[in-house]
């Protein structure tokens, strides 16, 4: 097996991918190294329904820690209408259509980010 350098850029394209793998809708990502101290790169995406949301947050903690990164937590479970893994580096926001419209997280960032 390949040894790959565990950066916060492979961990991001590795997470994208495993979104795109899952069929998530409208991914996005933002490069927030110079913007905040959270995190080098936020990922949003949307789920169909809180099932595939629930999958695609599950599919990206599966293939983050298969490939030795960890992940420090997740949120929104409970409802899968706005889910949160937060694996340190990288930010992943999976949201259901109509969450992610609401909150419109794209707008924060979208002006100051170097990577959408």
């Amino acid at each position: 097996m390949k040894n790959i350098e565990k950066t916060a850029d492979s961990l991001k394209d590795l997470m994208s991918q495993g979104l795109l793998d899952g069929k998530a809708l409208d991914v996005k990502s933002f490069d927030v190294r110079g913007l905040t101290s959270i995190a080098d790169f936020m990922l949003i995406a949307s789920g169909q329904s809180t099932r595939q949301v629930k999958a695609l947050s599950e599919r990206v903690c599966s293939d983050a820690k298969e490939a030795g990164y960890s992940i420090l937590g997740t949120e929104g479970e409970n409802t899968c209408q706005w889910v949160l893994v937060d694996a340190g580096d990288v930010l992943v926001h999976i949201m259901h259509p109509d969450a992610r419209e609401f909150y419109q997280l794209e707008r924060l960032w979208s002006d100051y980010s170097a990577d959408h």
